[in-house]
């Protein structure tokens, strides 16, 4: 098959895999350039290897439609794909360079110094009042929460921030592992986002990975007339040679504090949340006892 001819066949599929329904990206929303550019990469190397995309598709083992999603930049290919892409195209690891860069594209613009820093972390202090912290989600949680977003995510956009988030946890077991110190509102435990069996599910999660040796789970009680956690949640994160950074969300909006005074400040109030918390103990009994409840 000549180049033209194949460049004629991709047409063709793009067509097709658009009056069949597919999803395609919103008009407006804005191009991940990492995904744009490796799509296009990986096109050309296919057609350079003269394969259309049902034949490459079924030497790594994906449909032809999620190959065309790939190359149009539309989804985020994952891992074991760029792999098995950069073997049967011969790129001689052309595509698997890409590979970090498209991971922390997955996340929202606002999202990916975090993102960088998370996976540095030799340690992270997360204290969370409105809903369970990213980490600690189950993928039905996650999918309840994105779903409630407003204005409204995409069901594409919303498959894309989960697979994010799921990679995310790699930190619970990364060896040398991180200590990992969560301290988390009851409130946010007794909204029943999703139902009561997506509640279900993720109190149950939050006792597995609370039973982690790296983690520290604690409860902040409805109860308590101290709370130094007023002024909203935030994380802390400390990298190898004790550098530390302070990340705070809302409203779709992020800011990341590097001075020295600032993060000082922050891991110091961070102290005074645990101290008025629960234990990790009792935290998992009050777990349990929710469970109970539902």
């Amino acid at each position: 098959m000549t180049q033209d001819e194949m460049d004629a066949g991709v047409g063709a599929e793009e067509g097709a895999e658009r009056s069949s329904g597919a999803s395609v990206q919103p008009e407006g929303k804005a191009e991940n350039g990492v995904a744009v550019a490796f799509g296009r990469q990986l096109k050309l190397l296919r057609v350079r290897a003269g394969l259309d995309r049902v034949e490459f598709g079924k030497r790594v083992g994906y449909a032809a439609q999620s190959v065309a999603s790939f190359e149009q930049g539309r989804r985020i290919p994952q891992p074991e794909f760029i792999d098995k892409a950069d073997s049967v195209l011969d790129a001689g690891g052309l595509l698997v360079a890409l590979k970090e860069e498209l991971a922390r594209s997955q996340y929202p613009a606002f999202f990916r110094d975090m993102a960088r820093l998370e996976a540095e972390a030799v340690e992270l202090c997360a204290y969370d009042s409105h809903i369970v912290n990213g980490l600690l989600q189950t993928e039905e949680y996650m999918r309840a929460v994105l779903g409630m977003r407003r204005p409204l995510l995409g069901d594409e956009t919303i498959e894309l921030r989960v697979a994010a988030r799921l990679a995310r946890q790699e930190i619970l077991s990364r060896w040398p592992a991180p200590l990992l110190s969560f301290v988390v509102e009851e409130g946010a435990l007794r909204k029943r986002l999703g139902g009561k069996a997506v509640m279900r599910g993720q109190l149950e999660q939050l006792l597995l990975f609370g039973a982690l040796r790296n983690v520290e789970l604690q409860l902040m009680p409805l109860d308590r007339e101290d709370n130094a956690g007023v002024d909203g949640p935030y994380t802390v994160i400390t990298r190898k040679g004790g550098e530390q950074f302070v990340y705070m969300e809302v409203q779709g909006r992020s800011n990341l504090l590097m001075k020295r005074d600032e993060t000082q400040l922050a891991a110091a109030r961070y102290g005074i949340i645990r101290s008025q918390a629960l234990t990790p103990r009792e935290t998992l009994g009050f777990i349990e006892k929710l469970l109970g409840e539902l």
